[in-house]
């Protein structure tokens, strides 16, 4: 199929800022340089900016032109366990973020909790639940990640955890050493749209989604959640990577598949 005038400018666009003709950080041509380079309309052009836009490769600012963003594969990304790790300092998930540090005082509130965070902790909306929100980062020009815990009132109420500092270990260990020991984890994981807090927090060009990461704590003695802690970080530096296991029914050997698996019938469209 021979491809139409946008896919060509497109193609051409992309393979020059790929090769490093525009680097990172640097502008596209002006859209009418682009229109008389190529002998194309202006839409044609806008079509192709556009795609780019779409793609990731370029911003385009209002009075500022396009400019080229870091392509993806040069970006250092986090990959996320699924394991939680240990050291001096407590608990912590990711081996990259081991050097990271909070870039402010923690914000402690008591306050109802988002309507998904309710249901995972048991509690009515209505319910005032300890809220424990930091942002972190690599360095204070680095943020990484959004962290919010809400904490169940039964547990928090009264106890070290409504103070800003909860001492060495942090809240995980505090929640143990009450006799919720030892916590156990599940997380969901899902990607949004930023809010405007989000995007400006962790420095987020536009057109880049965060990961949503709800981390659950359920308490060893009680069987009850205890914690729910939300994290929210730029989807262009973190990626999840998991294992794959079998479950019994892909037990191998397997049994050869016996029927096809075909596609939906199309609804007639002659009536």
């Amino acid at each position: 199929m021979t491809p139409t005038e946008h896919e060509r400018i497109t193609t051409a666009l992309r393979a020059a800022i790929v090769d490093g003709t525009y680097p990172e950080g640097t502008n596209l041509p002006h859209l009418t340089e682009l229109v008389e380079q190529y002998g194309v309309s202006h839409m044609t052009v806008r079509r192709a900016i556009e795609q780019l836009e779409t793609e990731g490769l370029v911003w385009a600012r209002r009075r500022h032109g396009t400019v080229v963003r870091p392509l993806p594969s040069a970006l250092r990304r986090t990959v996320r366990s699924r394991q939680m790790h240990r050291d001096d300092f407590g608990y912590y998930s990711d081996a990259e973020s081991v050097a990271w540090r909070a870039l402010g005082p923690t914000v402690v509130s008591w306050a109802p909790p988002p309507a998904d965070v309710a249901g995972l902790l048991g509690v009515e909306l209505t319910t005032n639940v300890l809220t424990r929100a930091r942002l972190v980062g690599a360095s204070p020009t680095e943020p990484r990640q959004i962290a919010t815990s809400y904490l169940h009132p039964d547990v928090a109420r009264g106890t070290v955890l409504e103070q800003v500092s909860t001492g060495p270990g942090g809240i995980y260990d505090r929640i143990e050493e009450m006799g919720h020991g030892p916590l156990k984890w599940r997380e969901r994981i899902s990607a949004r749209a930023p809010s405007a807090d989000d995007a400006r927090a962790l420095r987020l060009l536009p057109g880049v989604p965060v990961l949503h990461v709800a981390r659950v704590s359920t308490s060893s003695a009680t069987d009850q959640v205890v914690d729910v802690t939300v994290f929210v970080m730029s989807a262009a530096l973190y990626e999840v990577e998991h294992s794959v296991s079998r479950a019994p029914s892909a037990r191998w050997p397997v049994t050869p598949a016996g029927v096809p698996n075909v596609p939906f019938s199309q609804p007639d469209d002659a009536g």
